[in-house]
């Protein structure tokens, strides 16, 4: 039998941490998402008796790990035990102790043991250990930054919120932090909507909406759009993603716009391509736009949302610098050949590459829809923008590999065509300014904590 105990202070009461784990979200937020575990099914509750079903991989082989809760204590304690699963035995226990009015501590207490004789036993416990150290570590870094930033507005009212484009990377991150903050979540969708609770159709081919379902909304998070990476920029492909981003935003703050009573916040996704290629030029929210389709695409898609503007909702439209998460993205992208060593700078390694870690778009997009004098154009970028070749460097650092590859720009040029002459090459050295006014806090301002804290490898002493 292995054992791991583990405890952290978290900076709000123990009813208040204990209530973050007992709203709908709370399994997503925990999962690193590095340790390859995803959820299939959640009761939504932590009571005795409720159970959650996950999905771990192994190899690309799904195994189901479904778990059962019990020793629920409110505000003071909950645990789980493995009905099915890979391990011959599993349980751990959640308390919540008390450390003031204003702060508790979390202490994790693990059991387990893995089937088999005893030598491939102990093995494969010690290997099970150095998993669930980090695993931890990534919680309650996560749990205690998220409950730091629901804390900032925690005398305002809680939100009814829509959310469009909630299954892409952004999106299927939002919803549960903003759930596990107690705001009401509605998602905008297409297809059926009566299969699932929360989700009202809508369709960005004609600015159909389901207004019938759709609750009275205070904010909507409009993030849905064809992926501007997923293949190469023909003629046709061009085109669907200008339809998918102009069009559809369009019709959307349209029937926003005819609503009885419309939000009094959008929300609305753009992009630092907005910028084209600048050098080392410093980037705000008052630079002029670039050239180029991404340039043109992002003036176009931005002034589509003039409909909800006209009819008095408050717009924050959010230029999205490169978002890191190894669940897509960039970062996913560059993780394979990084990881065997064969990863380097990409063409001359100049240019710069504005990024901001998924968790501070999360907080960012709270923050837009809270703070009432955060208006137009906002740049969604971290402090600390870095040449592409400080990029790589710091990836190969982490991930204890060389980054002795570079690939050249032509053979980008041959492979990607005109995304990497408008994605990959250029440089945008942009910065938050409207944001840093604001006072929105960073949880990640350098880009070697996010990276470790995503990849799940040891801080830096």
């Amino acid at each position: 039998m292995a054992e791991l105990v583990r405890r952290a202070g978290l900076p709000v009461s123990a009813e208040e941490a204990f209530a973050w784990h007992e709203r709908p979200g709370a399994v997503e937020r925990l999962l690193p998402p590095s340790a390859g575990i995803q959820v299939a099914q959640c009761s939504g509750t932590i009571r005795d008796g409720d159970r959650v079903k996950l999905q771990v991989s192994f190899g690309g082989v799904k195994v189901p790990w479904v778990l059962e809760y019990y020793g629920y204590e409110p505000g003071r304690r909950f645990c789980e035990r493995q009905i099915e699963g890979v391990f011959a035995r599993w349980s751990h226990e959640r308390r919540f102790e008390p450390d003031g009015p204003d702060a508790c501590f979390l202490e994790d207490r693990i059991d387990f043991q893995m089937p088999g004789l005893w030598p491939i036993r102990s093995w494969a416990e010690r290997r099970i250990l150095r998993g669930l150290e980090k695993t931890l570590r990534y919680r309650h870094d996560t749990v205690a930054a998220d409950l730091a930033e629901h804390a900032r507005w925690r005398d305002r009212p809680r939100l009814r919120i829509a959310v469009t484009g909630s299954s892409g990377l952004i999106g299927s991150a939002l919803v549960p932090f903003l759930t596990t903050g107690g705001h009401s979540v509605q998602r905008l969708v297409r297809g059926r909507s009566g299969e699932h609770e929360g989700h009202v159709v809508w369709d960005p081919e004609t600015g159909q909406l389901q207004a019938d379902r759709l609750q009275p909304l205070d904010a909507v998070i409009h993030l849905a759009g064809e992926n501007l990476a997923a293949g190469r920029w023909t003629a046709e492909r061009k085109e669907r993603i200008r339809a998918s981003r102009v069009e559809a935003t369009r019709r959307l703050c349209q029937s926003l716009a005819r609503l009885l009573r419309p939000p009094r916040v959008l929300v609305v996704a753009s992009a630092i391509g907005y910028y084209g290629d600048r050098g080392d030029e410093l980037l705000d929210e008052t630079s002029r736009p670039g050239r180029g389709f991404l340039a043109d695409l992002c003036r176009d898609w931005e002034a589509a949302s003039r409909p909800a503007r006209s009819a008095g909702i408050r717009v924050v439209v959010a230029r999205f610098g490169l978002v890191l998460s190894p669940r897509g993205g960039s970062l996913a992208k560059m993780l394979t050949p990084f990881r065997f060593g064969l990863g380097g700078r990409l063409g001359g390694g100049g240019q710069f590459w504005s990024w901001i870690s998924l968790d501070d778009v999360l907080g960012a997009l709270l923050h837009a829809i809270m703070t009432d004098e955060l208006e137009g154009p906002v740049n969604f970028v971290a402090p600390e923008p870095v040449t592409n070749a400080q990029f790589t460097r710091t990836l190969a650092r982490v991930l204890r590999r060389p980054a002795v590859l570079p690939v050249p720009a032509w053979a980008l040029r041959i492979a990607l065509g005109e995304m990497a002459r408008e994605m990959v090459l250029p440089s945008a050295r942009v910065v938050p300014r409207k944001l840093e006014q604001t006072g929105y806090p960073f949880r990640h301002r350098k880009l070697e904590w996010p990276l470790r804290h995503l990849l799940g490898r040891q801080t830096p002493e």
